[in-house]
This record gives structure tokens, C-alpha cells and sequence, in this order.
């Protein structure tokens, strides 16, 4: 068979995430071969992936760490899904957004001056960069900028490249602002007027899919060289109320709603902001809130004549996402996990702050009168609170969060049996201290059950 013949091997970097996984499925679904990349995959992933996904941390690999990856991947095609909104504690999203961009399109150069075994011109793959919609003087957060910058790297590279500018992504998994949209559909709140207002043109994850199916049977006709620019977007564009509206509608969301101020989303952004120096993740931060405030805008029609591939409109896609009642779960469960994590934080610091200073002498008293000496009795009382401040902030932590929920759990136990033995009239106290551990125990359950992000 001549070589032309041949189907791309496609290598796929930040397939964990949303838009990544989804292209990943569907051309695996399409019987390309695909290899999978990202730092980490889920488990989920990694038993659909069944021993393809290679995981490594690709953006913090100096240049030849990463060369070596590239190289060993031997990839025809590279879908370049990785960014970041914000920095985190671990990563600038500049080292994802631009630092990395630049490291791959140098690697990609370099490898068009090797040889091949046959002696012939080495060829660069074909690169295909996700990016974001919109033009570069509409940019105002360095999450835009860098990623515009990203963009001018690749168009200058000689390279073969294709940029793809999706808009407001729907797919069935949810994360990020889509999580929070689904979130929002099925609280009785509206977003102010000047923000639902806005336009918010959607794309369908499985356009992005469909695209780069269409680029990789031109690849495999013979087409290598490719210079394009296009938007994967709704012809006609929604607003961000129209998506809510629609969401709330495909969900059975509540009719009567009431409009949130303005300066409650500003300040539930900087809170998120805040939180995310702790590793958490939040949908609403001052970027997210930034760009939707902006707008999504594109003009499809150059895709659309490259492709021969018509966009589902957005209340198409709406009305094709799933509402089962795991669906309906999700939406309900994900503002109130927050909630979880943010009570079971303040249970455990408070509880062991009160323990170590106003009730210090009630709770050593506790034990001495059940013939603890007062010194043992001290050192028990101090040891516990501060194991109690520990799981708190460890719980606050999101790298730490399930080591804290399952020492929270174990030390509940421990409490409860302890007394049980030692002071067994703690059960039956007026306020039912020890009766009230058991609805924590279920509480801090529930928050393992939906600590997953993706």
C-alpha cells in the first residue's frame, strides 16, 4: 500500500482534559490510531485507554525531555489541547499557555532538518493547536494574550499547522465553565443583565472531533502542507443568558429566578481566586469572569468551506446533551460540594481551636474525672486538638483533601469507640455531642464521593 494510503498515527497532548478526551474518543472511535498524552489521566481513562495513554508532565519537561517524548511518539499528527485559565501553585498557565507552545514549535523545527532512514528530508508533523475565540485587541487578561501569542509562534513556524478557535465548548462530561453553566441552570438565579447579554457562541465538542477527522483523511490522500486559521463555532451566536436559559430548560430547571448583582459574581471571582492558591480548581475566578464578559464571537465560515462541516446551532446542542438524573445530580451536587469542603474545613479547625483554648479546662476535665492524671490528660487533650486543626487544613488543601476526609473519618471512629469505653455517659449528654459525630462521619463520605473533578 503507497505511503500516502496510510492513516496518521495521532498524537493527542492534554487528552485529560475536556476538549482533549473528547477528540481522543472520537477519533479512536473513527479507527484512527491515537495516542493519548497528558500529566496524569483518570481511571476512568486509563481503562478506556487500555495501556496507549502515555503519561507524562509534559509542560514542566525542559526542551529536551520533551524532544525525547515527541520523538518516541512518532506521531504523523499532534493536536495540541494543553492550557490553563489561571496560574496555579504547582504551574504559571504562561508555561502552559505560551512557555510550552514555543518549546514544541522548536522541537517540531528541528526535526524538519533530520533525515529520514531513507536518506529523504525529515518532514514536521502536522500540528493542530486548540486556541480561544475572538481577536488580539479584544485580549485584556494574560490568559488571552498568552495564548495569542501562542498563536503568532505556530503561524511563523513554517510549519504545517492548523488553529482551531472553538467557542463555549459543550460535551457531556462536564468541568470548568460548563460545570458551572449546568450548575447555575438548575438554581433559581439569573446573571445580571449586562453579562447574559453577551454573546456566547457554542460549539459542540464533537465539531472539534469531526474537524480533525476531516484533516486527517486529507492527510491520508496525500495533503501535508496546511496553513490554517479557523473558528468551530455556531453560525449564529447565542448569548450567555440564551445558553443558561436553554440549559435550565434541557434540565427542568426551576422558572421563577432571580437576578444575581453584579457585584456578588465579582466577588465570588476573587474568592475563587483565593481558593485556587489552595489547588482547587473553581469555575468562577477573575479571568473566567473577564472573558465571558467579553464574549464569544467567531466568524465559521472559512471552516465551514475548508470542512464542508455544518455546526449544530446552540439550541441544537442544548437540546442534544443528556438530562438523566445523573445529569440532574451532577448540576445539584456541584455548588454544594463546595459547600462540603467549606463546613467540614471550619468543623475541624473550630472544634480543635475551642478544645486547645476557651474549653481547654472542660475538656481535660472530661478525663480526669474518669481517673485520668491531669498531666496525661492535658497531653491527650492537646495531641487531639491539634490533630483536629491538622485534618481541617489538610482537608483545605486540595492535594491533600482526601488524606484529610479519610483521617477525619478514621478519627471520628476513634473518638466514638474511645468513648464508648472510658466515658460511655457522653452518649446520652443533653446535646448529643457524640450522637452528632455520626452524621459528620456521613458528611465527610459524601465528600470522597464527589471530590473527582474529571
Amino acid at each position: 500500500m503507497p505511503n500516502t494510503l496510510r492513516r496518521p498515527i495521532v498524537a493527542v497532548l492534554g487528552a485529560s482534559g475536556l476538549i482533549g478526551d473528547a477528540i481522543s474518543m472520537y477519533l479512536l472511535a473513527q479507527g484512527h490510531k491515537v495516542i493519548p498524552v497528558a500529566r496524569r489521566f483518570t481511571p476512568v481513562q486509563n481503562a478506556a485507554w487500555d495501556g496507549w495513554a502515555v503519561q507524562v508532565p509534559l509542560v514542566d519537561a525542559d526542551k529536551r525531555a520533551l524532544q525525547t517524548v515527541i520523538s518516541e511518539l512518532r506521531a504523523d499528527v499532534i493536536v495540541n489541547c494543553i492550557g490553563a485559565l489561571q496560574d496555579t501553585p504547582d504551574s504559571p498557565a504562561a508555561r502552559a499557555n505560551r512557555h510550552f507552545v514555543t518549546t514544541l514549535v522548536e522541537i517540531l523545527q528541528d526535526e524538519t532538518g533530520e533525515r529520514r532512514e531513507d536518506g529523504q528530508p525529515g518532514r514536521a508533523p502536522l500540528l493542530i493547536h486548540v486556541s480561544i475565540p475572538g481577536e488580539g485587541q479584544d485580549d485584556v487578561t494574560d490568559f488571552s494574550r498568552d495564548k495569542r501569542a501562542a498563536e503568532a509562534i505556530v503561524a511563523r513556524s513554517g510549519l504545517p499547522f492548523i488553529i482551531l478557535r472553538p467557542g463555549f465548548v459543550l460535551a457531556e462530561a462536564a468541568f470548568g465553565g460548563s460545570a458551572l453553566m449546568r450548575a447555575l441552570a438548575v438554581l433559581p438565579v439569573d446573571l445580571p443583565e449586562a453579562l447574559a447579554s453577551r454573546p456566547f457562541a457554542i460549539t459542540d465538542v464533537r465539531d472539534l472531533g469531526r474537524t480533525v477527522d476531516v484533516v486527517l483523511t486529507e492527510w491520508t490522500t496525500g495533503r501535508r502542507e496546511w496553513r490554517a486559521c479557523w473558528d468551530v463555532m455556531e453560525a449564529e451566536a447565542s448569548t450567555v443568558g440564551s445558553v443558561l436559559a436553554g440549559l435550565a430548560h434541557r434540565l427542568a430547571g426551576p422558572k421563577r429566578r432571580i437576578q444575581v448583582p453584579g457585584w456578588m459574581l465579582a466577588t465570588a471571582s476573587h474568592a475563587g481566586d483565593l481558593v485556587s492558591r489552595l489547588g482547587w480548581r473553581p469555575a468562577v475566578r477573575s479571568t473566567a469572569l473577564v472573558e465571558m464578559q467579553r464574549g464569544v464571537t467567531g466568524d465559521p465560515a472559512t471552516w465551514r468551506r475548508e470542512t464542508s462541516l455544518d455546526p449544530l446551532s446552540g439550541p441544537r446542542t442544548l437540546a442534544a446533551l443528556a438530562a438523566t438524573v445523573q445529569e440532574r445530580w451532577f448540576a445539584r451536587l456541584y455548588m454544594i460540594k463546595a459547600l462540603i469542603i467549606g463546613i467540614l474545613v471550619v468543623f475541624w479547625i473550630v472544634s480543635g481551636s475551642i478544645a486547645l483554648t476557651v474549653a481547654f479546662d472542660a475538656a481535660t476535665r472530661i478525663l480526669t474525672d474518669h481517673d485520668f492524671a491531669e498531666p496525661l490528660a492535658k497531653a491527650i487533650t492537646i495531641v487531639t486538638s491539634l490533630m483536629d486543626i491538622s485534618i481541617g487544613l489538610a482537608i483545605l488543601h486540595r492535594r491533600t483533601c482526601r488524606v484529610g476526609l479519610l483521617a477525619g473519618i478514621g478519627l471520628s471512629l476513634f473518638y466514638m469507640i474511645s468513648a464508648a469505653l472510658i466515658t460511655p455517659d457522653m452518649w446520652v449528654e443533653p446535646l448529643g455531642a457524640l450522637v452528632k459525630t455520626g452524621p459528620s462521619i456521613i458528611l465527610m463520605i459524601v465528600g470522597l464521593a464527589v471530590l473527582e473533578e474529571r
